[in-house]
């Protein structure tokens, strides 16, 4: 019989500590934005306000630092913004009745889809008000009814039956032609964007350049390239097209080897365009480090102009309505930023600092700046608002301190707002916290290993690696219980705090974070798609990763691990849970301990978002084997996640 000893004896955690920004709270934040030097003053800063027609329309308001309702073009041309994007949708009605899970009818067959709404009609309403706030414009042509993005690129359903050769003839007609129409009412745009983040092409399946059914029929790259080039040709034929810079526009800004793959072909193609449009969002699309080497590559292989057409981020985690959202907590091993109005403003004003860095570098567009919460006015019909936390004005409607670092990355344009808040330019950001508290756990008598680096929260909300020098503790002497220690870093008066439990107690669970990302010795049995290791600081209670779950339908599922040869005795099984709750049966269960068919279980019930709560049961292993697990019995929709996982022998 062997036993488990040294290797899972030290037990290193790193809980999440930063204060995110409260909703309630947020027009009152005070922030400071970081200059950014040498910055063009044609650079196209830039605010994507597509939904804006229909919340107004339902009554929605917006309110500038003083605290009056005022037109919002007003509002952000006040904050530096140059620059506005508007989506631009085909039909967008749904073609067929739309059903809940429960079987309740939600919109009838030719409704509105909702999500701005954004029609030629909608959309020249607004580019005429752009032009009369002495902005500028960018159309931004999704060729779809809906939303367009890498993952879904649905043909228009009038143009559902069109055959190849008359699908890029109507696409170049189309385009054309709507241009004419906004030119018709003074409102040209300055410029268009062919398409919206093509990884994958665009009007699926005749421009589709990659499927994951090997056997689906589609045009492939060459019959995207000429789409492409007949939409490019729509705007050059249109009343002022030569004058109009045309953007051609990816998602995952970080990722070279697509951009090549992608703007090759564009260039093989001799497609007639000015500017590469990139999406890139930390959370989703990587680091800023990858996004300049990205841009730096781009500038070198195609000499053309670049812009990031959007980016966002939180100023808050709370989330204003049942719909839940999207946004996740980007804190990578050396960088990150707290969801805050100050976070919010530092990632900005790093994304244009990024941007303007590098030869060609010609914008930065915020995506959904205004998408407020408002009855009727959410990006879909059908569904609530999953992105009110990344506008720049707060759930009701208030312009938040953050919305300022469109002047404040120029050195102009501080604010102080009624409600107590400030933005100001700062140059000087010191560490004020751990991004992610140090707590290890060692037997009593052994050194515990102390990291050598840190990653603190600068006061700019910013996230980064510092070197740690800690006290000295003779840590033979130390008995049992918890030691605090302190670490020195240079030149700072801010002191890192490390948490050293001494204990013998043992888990022998490896890897009782996830924090590998992988199943490890856990084995499923269940669907993949529901449960799975996720990357999500803002979803962990120690770490950034978890085993989590969720599905559209109901399934079960048994996540379970089996240990042998280990000493008898009694084993404490502990867990630690949180997520929205309405499951049939989830449960913390051992079996397999004394050779017969019996469980030890404990019921767990979830209770809200970052809500987390231990679960524990006790073992009598007499068999020297045990198994234990998770057990999920769900309904559609249902989500959680487990983090920390224990086994510890107790007697």
């Amino acid at each position: 019989m062997k036993q488990i000893v040294a290797a899972t004896t030290v037990l290193l955690s790193f809980l999440p500590v930063y204060s995110a920004g409260k909703a309630s709270d947020a027009v009152k934040q005070k922030i400071l934005v970081e200059k950014v030097d040498g910055l063009r003053e044609d650079f196209m800063k830039g605010l994507d306000i597509s939904m804006i027609d229909q919340i107004e329309k339902t009554g929605g308001k917006f309110y500038n630092a003083r605290g009056e309702e005022e037109d919002i073009f007003q509002i952000i041309k006040d904050n530096g913004v140059n620059y506005v994007r508007i989506r631009l949708w085909n039909n967008p009605t749904y073609e067929e009745d739309q059903y809940d899970k429960n079987g309740k009818l939600t919109a009838k067959k030719g409704d509105k889809m909702g999500g701005g709404d954004n029609t030629v009609e909608t959309d020249i309403r607004i580019a005429k008000r752009i032009k009369a706030a002495g902005l500028k414009f960018m159309l931004d042509f999704h060729y779809s009814d809906f939303w367009a993005d890498p993952g879904k690129q649905y043909m228009p359903q009038d143009w559902k039956n069109l055959t190849a050769k008359q699908l890029e003839d109507t696409v170049e007609k189309f385009t054309r032609e709507t241009i004419d129409r906004f030119t018709a009412e003074g409102a040209t745009p300055d410029s268009v964007q062919i398409g919206n983040e093509l990884n994958s092409g665009f009007m699926w399946p005749i421009g589709q350049t990659w499927s994951e059914d090997k056997n689906a029929k589609i045009g492939g790259m060459k019959e995207f390239m000429r789409l492409l080039d007949r939409a490019s040709k729509g705007v050059r034929g249109a009343k002022g097209g030569k004058d109009i810079k045309i953007i051609v526009h990816l998602a995952d800004g970080g990722k070279q080897d697509l951009y090549k793959y992608v703007f090759d072909n564009v260039k093989k193609a001799k497609i007639d365009y000015d500017i590469i449009g990139l999406s890139f969002y930390p959370y989703w699309h990587g680091s800023m480090e990858e996004l300049k080497a990205n841009l730096e590559m781009l500038s070198k292989r195609y000499g053309k102009e670049m812009a990031v057409v959007e980016t966002a981020y939180a100023f808050t985690e709370e989330n204003g309505d049942f719909q839940g959202n999207v946004f996740q907590v980007y804190s990578d091993d050396a960088h990150g930023y707290v969801p805050s109005v100050q976070g919010q403003a530092t990632e900005i004003r790093d994304v244009i600092a990024t941007v303007a860095g590098v030869k060609g570098g010609v914008g930065v567009f915020y995506w959904e700046a205004d998408s407020i919460l408002w009855k009727g006015a959410n990006l879909s019909a059908t569904e609530g608002n999953t992105w009110e936390n990344q506008a720049l004005f707060s759930f009701d409607g208030k312009v938040l301190p953050s919305m300022a670092v469109w002047n404040l990355v120029s050195g102009k344009g501080e604010v102080e707002n009624v409600w107590g808040g400030s933005a100001k330019n700062g140059s000087s950001f010191a560490p004020y916290a751990l991004a992610e508290a140090v707590e290890i756990t060692v037997k009593p008598g052994e050194i515990p290993p102390l990291p050598a680096k840190v990653k603190v929260i600068y006061s700019n909300d910013s996230e980064g690696i510092v070197d740690v020098k800690w006290e000295t503790i003779d840590w033979k002497k130390q008995k049992a219980g918890k030691v605090n220690v302190e670490g020195s870093i240079s030149g700072q008066t801010f002191k890192a705090k490390a948490e050293v439990t001494l204990s013998d107690r043992t888990n022998i669970i490896e890897d009782p974070s996830f924090e590998s990302g992988k199943m490890g010795k856990w084995k499923l049995n269940g669907p993949g798609a529901a449960c799975f290791m996720e990357n999500n600081k803002g979803n962990a209670r120690t770490g950034k990763w978890t085993y989590k779950y969720w599905l559209a339908s109901g399934f079960r599922s048994v996540l379970s691990q089996t240990f042998t040869d280990i000493e008898n005795g009694t084993y404490e099984l502990s867990v630690w849970a949180m997520g929205g709750g309405g499951e049939n049966n989830i449960r913390l269960f051992a079996a397999g301990y004394d050779g017969t068919v019996k469980q030890i279980t404990s019921k767990i019930n979830n209770t809200g978002w970052n809500d987390w709560h231990q679960y524990k049961i006790r073992i009598p292993v007499s068999t020297n084997n045990v198994t234990v697990g998770i057990y999920l019995d769900t309904a559609p929709d249902c989500w959680g996640n487990f983090d920390d996982i224990e086994l510890v022998k107790v007697d």
